[in-house]
């Protein structure tokens, strides 16, 4: 029996796959879960085909006024569901399970992104995204241009000198106590990085404050985002705490801090924000500027 011929349209379909161009690649209704996700599609030059994103996408600010389908990790089908998309970008965190499998079943299609905490893990990111998309070509050169900024920020901390500085992230998590970031997590790969020392990486992930532990610890620098500093109204209030104002940071008063997204988010901007904080940990070291870049720019 002859096989029956195909359509046009499945043809064009089957034709894309065969090449290597992903079905959905041309989809114009997108929604993207997860801040560094969404950064790298605007940075890929896509961010008109985004009708909505997470709490998370708060850069550039064109990705702020999306609507909104809720917090990463608390999505729901009907939120989803309701900007009728025709392809989700799913970043690491992106869940519960349960609720891309509802979405999915409805007839979605979503591509699932890994994400990590390494430059390496960036530059795979941006290439998945860009193959989600059928923007290959800007996502390689995207990831060029990167690299060579990547580079040129390790060369200048890996001629630093001397003594590592002990740098202890705190977080302020919503109406709780503060946390300390251990091993396995983006502040603690971000200090690492910038040529500090993280005493907390005896514990994994994020755990409460311990005065006790604060002391032992001795950090030479306490790193917090800008929206902790809001929340706790300034930093003199977490100076305050006679367990950080014993420390060597605590005597010497001194704070690093940096835009969540920017610091911990592991997107396009990461050569930078590496910069900004080596300068910020290394005072007296040449670290010298990166060249602006369209994604670092943007509004």
């Amino acid at each position: 029996m002859m096989a029956k011929p195909l359509s046009i349209k499945a043809a064009c379909a089957a034709a894309l796959l065969f090449v290597g161009v992903p079905a959905y690649a041309h989809a114009e209704r997108i929604v993207s879960v997860g801040g560094s996700t969404t950064e790298i599609v605007y940075a890929l030059g896509a961010g008109e085909r985004l009708v909505g994103a997470d709490t998370t996408s708060i850069y550039p600010a064109a990705a702020d006024a999306l609507p909104d389908v809720g917090y990463v990790r608390q999505l729901s089908a009907e939120g989803l569901l309701s900007l009728s998309p025709d392809l989700i970008l799913a970043g690491g965190e992106a869940g519960p399970d349960t609720a891309l499998a509802q979405t999915e079943a409805a007839g979605v299609r979503i591509v699932k992104l890994e994400e990590g905490f390494a430059p390496e893990d960036v530059y795979a990111h941006i290439a998945e995204v860009g193959a989600a998309l059928g923007r290959d070509a800007e996502a390689a050169a995207l990831n060029e241009t990167l690299k060579q900024d990547m580079d040129r920020v390790l060369a200048d901390v890996a001629k630093i000198e001397g003594r590592k500085p002990r740098v202890m992230f705190l977080l302020q998590a919503g109406r709780g106590g503060l946390l300390v970031a251990g091993s396995d997590t983006a502040a603690h790969a971000m200090i690492e990085l910038a040529g500090g020392e993280n005493p907390a990486s005896t514990i994994k992930g994020y755990k409460p404050f311990s005065p006790e532990a604060a002391t032992e610890a001795a950090p030479d620098i306490l790193l917090v985002t800008d929206q902790t500093i809001e929340m706790l109204g300034g930093g003199e209030k977490l100076l305050a705490d006679p367990a950080l104002a014993a420390t060597p940071a605590g005597k010497a008063k001194r704070i690093v801090s940096m835009d969540a997204l920017y610091l911990a988010g592991f997107g396009p901007r990461l050569a930078h924000a590496l910069r900004d904080l080596a300068a910020g940990f290394h005072p007296g070291a040449e670290i010298a500027p990166l060249p602006a870049r369209p994604w670092t720019e943007a509004q």
